[in-house]
């Protein structure tokens, strides 16, 4: 028999959950802030409860909410998979990057469900229908410039048309971009309450401490390797480097910008000033966050932190 605080706490979190959900597909822009809260109930009730009594949970809030909608379960299977990594790694009280990494693998197998899934419902090839979508908009604008005048070339033309298309080879690092997202506001979201409920002291450490395996170098020294050979733009192979290569250059970045904000701290900057750095990288990212990379490759490799800290 299941503790009727274990049950109590389930219909609590299963409403909540239905009404978040209800919400994200009822209400048009209320996505942008349910759709991370969507993980929460699944975080606090696996990371409280034994698993048993999870798998029940998880199973019974699924029923329940497939009655509001036909995308109701892929939805709820990306918020629960992703939710129960996270959940668990709490349980097992995983540092809050592990546990970080644990949420973004989760949520990333739940946005492929869910990528699938809306191809199986509605009978649509997604990578079709979005290289129609770009062919349509090039000839609509080339057909525009030559309404004004302008008659550009077809080489100019189906060059722009590759690089739209090579946008679309990075639909995995996108999906991986915004599960890291997805799991760090949940995660964020949950330490909050988990804190409240449990009186604990869960938080993310100060970015300043964000540090990358070594590793991370070679991966990234590679695949960069890989990208100045000649590869064939569909391939499995090249599809794989172009992705690796840029997710590794984002998380060298934030390495980058935990170091600036390890030696503001360091030198007695004003906060306001690291702050400043990274808004203008970001809005001039050719040449910023290509800075802000290396500097994240110094660190790591010689560590930078490190030697500062030994410095009197």
């Amino acid at each position: 028999m299941m503790d009727s605080k274990v049950v109590k706490e389930g219909i609590i979190l299963a409403v909540v959950y239905i009404i978040l959900l209800f919400l994200t597909l009822i209400l048009p822009g209320s996505e942008l802030i349910t759709f991370f809260l969507l993980p929460i109930p699944f975080i606090i009730f696996t990371s409280r409860y034994e698993w048993k009594y999870s798998i029940i949970f998880i199973v019974l809030t699924l029923l329940l909410s497939m009655f509001i909608s036909v995308l109701s379960l892929p939805i709820g299977i990306m918020a629960a998979i992703g939710g129960v990594m996270i959940g668990f790694a709490i349980k097992q009280n995983l540092s809050p990057y592990e546990t970080w990494a644990r949420g973004t693998v989760g949520f990333v197998l739940g946005l492929l469900f869910v990528f699938i899934s809306i191809q199986g419902l509605f009978q649509v090839n997604l990578f079709e229908e979005l290289k129609q979508m770009i062919d349509e908009s090039l000839e609509m604008s080339n057909q525009m410039m030559k309404d004004f005048g302008f008659n550009p070339s077809v080489d100019v033309s189906e060059q722009i048309k590759q690089q739209m298309y090579d946008i679309l080879n990075l639909i995995p690092y996108i999906m991986v971009m915004i599960a890291m997202v997805i799991g760090f506001l949940s995660q964020w979201v949950s330490y909050k309450v988990l804190n409240k409920l449990e009186k604990r002291k869960l938080s993310f450490p100060p970015f300043k401490r964000f540090a990358l395996p070594k590793m991370m170098i070679w991966i990234y020294f590679f695949a960069y390797l890989f990208t100045m050979f000649s590869m064939q733009p569909d391939s499995m192979l090249y599809i794989s480097v172009i992705n690796i290569f840029h997710l590794v250059g984002f998380l060298l970045v934030l390495q980058g910008f935990s170091f600036i904000f390890f030696f503001a701290e360091k030198k007695g900057i004003p906060k306001a000033v690291p702050i400043i750095v990274m808004i203008f990288s970001f809005i001039i990212p050719v040449i910023g966050l290509y800075i802000i990379r290396i500097l994240g490759i110094i660190d790591l490799g010689f560590s930078l932190k490190e030697r500062l800290n030994n410095t009197k």
